[in-house]
């Protein structure tokens, strides 16, 4: 606590009465004042630089005096001068003043998404297709944000997202999103891995037809079970009793398990760019990945808002672009049969 002096006018004397006061009462324009002071030598160089009264000034500086209980200035005919408290709180006050606007700034340019940090989700590739485009022009317009990538399967992404452990996730649409916003924003063309000379690979594109007697390697993820329920329909369907084998490997050694001939996989369009020797893809007719960005509704991530705006105006269809601003036309997009098929390991 500190003490303030006030005078009272008493036959031509003064009655000084003390009076507590917080020193927290010290405000950042009474910093202004005092230092604007300090630096002009005088408290009317100061008004004047400051555009305000003089009277201002002199009031703010006796403020920060009473309160601190230490005199700031030597008082003079010719101005002021710091007295060794003044020149101890000058440096103090630089300081406190540089740290408000360095912060002032910081927060200024995250809520233009300037700055800041993202965490994102990705089940597909980022090496081609829509992901790698969308952020390539994230960057060149946000190049300050620091971006983080998780890869994981999508109900781990979802689970993640609830607990705000990252920003946004981009995953295939058979996910469950639960308490999550979601929008639809591009699809991609499915393929079957096949081991080099493989007899399939003599074909342009595949059928469900000509995989009914191809073994087919899935990952055993809660993912790979429900892609193997969908295998199975499918491939019974044309009159076949699926071959279906799970593996505990990720999506990419799966190839590696295709190239020693123990079998076929199915991936996406945008993982084909990885190059394992002895593997071969073809497309698989009349199949097609959706893809969602999902992220929850009380994420207030100014740089996470700027990179769904960015999706939105990239998203290759207009259909996506009514479903970024209209969540509740999801159901209609994933009813598309063939559309939205997910068979993706």
């Amino acid at each position: 606590m500190g003490w303030r002096v006030v005078n009272f006018p008493y036959f031509g004397c003064a009655l000084r009465r003390v009076v507590r006061r917080s020193l927290f009462d010290i405000e950042v324009r009474h910093l202004r004042y005092f230092i604007a002071a300090a630096d002009a030598g005088s408290f009317r160089k100061a008004a004047a630089a400051l555009k305000v009264q003089e009277s201002s000034v002199s009031r703010r500086i006796r403020d920060i005096e009473d309160q601190i209980g230490a005199s700031l200035f030597v008082r003079h005919s010719g101005g002021i001068n710091l007295t060794m408290a003044g020149q101890r709180f000058l440096h103090r006050a630089r300081h406190a003043l540089d740290h408000i606007r360095d912060g002032a700034a910081e927060v200024a340019a995250i809520g233009r998404a300037e700055g800041g940090y993202l965490k994102v989700g990705l089940f597909s590739s980022l090496s081609s297709g829509f992901l790698s485009a969308l952020f390539r022009a994230y960057d060149a317009r946000h190049g300050s944000v620091h971006i983080d990538f998780v890869e994981g399967e999508a109900h781990e992404h979802i689970n993640a997202l609830r607990q705000f452990q990252i920003d946004i996730a981009f995953v295939i649409g058979l996910s469950d999103f639960g308490e999550c916003d979601s929008a639809y924003l591009w699809s991609e063309q499915v393929l079957v891995a096949l081991p080099e000379g493989h007899q399939l690979a003599a074909l342009a594109s595949l059928t469900w037809r000509d995989l009914r007697a191809e073994k087919i390697l899935l990952r055993d993820t809660p993912a790979g079970a429900r892609i193997q329920d969908y295998v199975v329909r499918r491939i019974r369907e044309v009159e076949g009793e699926a071959r279906v084998e799970a593996q505990g490997v990720g999506r990419y050694k799966l190839l590696n398990l295709v190239a020693s001939g123990r079998g076929t996989t199915l991936i996406i369009e945008s993982e084909r760019l990885v190059k394992v020797a002895g593997v071969t893809y073809r497309p698989l007719h009349d199949e097609v990945v959706s893809f969602h960005a999902a992220w929850s509704p009380k994420n207030d991530n100014p740089a996470f808002r700027t990179l769904l705006s960015l999706a939105r105006t990239m998203a290759p269809s207009s259909e996506a672009n009514q479903a970024i601003a209209h969540p509740q036309d999801l159901e209609a997009l994933r009813a598309e049969p063939s559309q939205i098929h997910d068979p993706s390991p």
